[in-house]
Parts: structure tokens; C-alpha cells; sequence
């Protein structure tokens, strides 16, 4: 990782799915144990399905209103912590699933898995991996024990309905990179192009 460019508070300063999208290929660490994001989905409080619906503020999402580049983290359903990226206003990005790149025995034994494509497949298996729960709720995911990297190249992206969800399903506001092995579920054949993404500077 020597070498990368880091994030800045600015690229989280936007709206979640702008930041959703970009994210595609940044790499994601926690005390030095992560990966390449290849899932992410999106959510803003103009979207029923968020935490923060309608600018409702509570004890719950209250890190979702501060400023943006922090964690929000939250247990799902009393079973397994979600790590996600807040944004501008109310706005968060739910990381869904890693490629493993770094620290790959942590990950395996914090899983009790050997197999890669399911140590960070789907929220909860990323936050097992990486050791992510409930204390990093409002940390800064600009400084430790997160280290958040600049992807490299361009990532051919896609986008379909969002999962595990009971409102606003229809949404086409889950993205990955097209093809991945490392995705918490493939994409339907037909799910939408968002294109071939450059490096973003910001």
C-alpha cells in the first residue's frame, strides 16, 4: 500500500451514490486486515429504506447527521455489525463486500473459513473479518485503525435492486464491480452499466 493516495473528508462530501460508486476498488483496511470494496449500496434520507428517512434524527443514526468521512456502524437484526461510510447530510454508504487482499490469516481465522470468497461476502461476514463492531461507531475513516486507499486504474462498475431490504426494493442503488468472484450475490444479467469508472481525484 506504500505509495497510495488516501481519501479525504471532501471525497465523502457528496451524495451517497456518487460516493457508492467511487468507492468501487478502494481499498478498505482496519488495523492493516481488508481489501479491495467491490459492493457497496447506497442511502439517503429521502429514501424510505434509510436509517435517516425523512431527517428523522435519532440515538440510532445519529452519526449519519455529522460530518461526512465517519463510520456508522450498527447491529442488523441483533445478529451481525454493518459497517458503512457516512456522507453529506444524512447520507451513508453500506460496504457490502471486500475482496481480501491484506492479512488474509486474520481474516480466515476470524472466520473460521479458508475459503476467500467468503470472508467478506456480505456485511456481516466484512465486519467478522475485519474485527468491525459497535466501538467504531463515529470513528473517522480518515484515521486509525481505518486506512482507506485510492483505487488504481479504471473498474468496469454495475448496478441492480438493493438487498435485504423491505422498502424501496426497486432501487437501483446497490453497485459492484461487474463480475466479481468476491460479491455477497452476483448481479442479474441485466443489471444496469454504470460504466467503465476512471480514478477519481478528490
Amino acid at each position: 500500500m506504500i505509495g497510495r493516495a488516501r481519501l479525504s473528508e471532501r471525497y465523502f462530501a457528496r451524495h451517497a451514490n456518487e460516493v457508492a460508486v467511487s468507492l468501487i476498488g478502494v481499498v478498505l483496511l482496519v488495523n492493516g486486515v481488508g481489501g479491495r470494496i467491490v459492493e457497496t449500496e447506497s442511502y439517503d434520507p429521502e429514501d424510505p429504506a434509510s436509517h435517516s428517512y425523512l431527517y428523522r434524527r435519532t440515538a440510532r443514526n445519529a452519526v449519519m447527521f455529522e460530518r461526512p468521512g465517519l463510520a456508522y456502524v450498527y447491529r442488523s437484526y441483533g445478529l451481525h455489525w454493518c459497517l458503512n461510510f457516512v456522507c453529506r447530510g444524512g447520507s451513508a454508504v453500506l460496504i457490502r463486500a471486500l475482496e481480501p487482499v491484506e492479512a488474509l490469516a486474520a481474516m480466515q481465522r476470524r472466520r473460521a473459513t479458508k475459503d476467500l470468497r467468503k470472508l467478506c461476502a456480505g456485511p456481516g461476514r466484512l465486519c467478522q473479518a475485519l474485527a468491525v463492531d459497535g466501538s467504531l461507531n463515529g470513528a473517522s475513516l480518515l484515521a486509525k485503525p481505518f486506512a482507506l486507499y485510492r483505487r488504481h486504474g479504471d473498474v468496469e462498475i454495475v448496478s441492480g435492486p438493493r438487498i435485504g431490504i423491505s422498502k424501496a426494493r426497486e432501487a437501483l442503488r446497490r453497485f459492484g464491480e461487474k463480475d466479481s468472484p468476491f460479491l455477497s450475490r452476483r448481479f442479474s444479467p441485466g443489471a444496469q452499466a454504470v460504466g467503465r469508472q476512471p480514478l477519481l481525484r478528490k
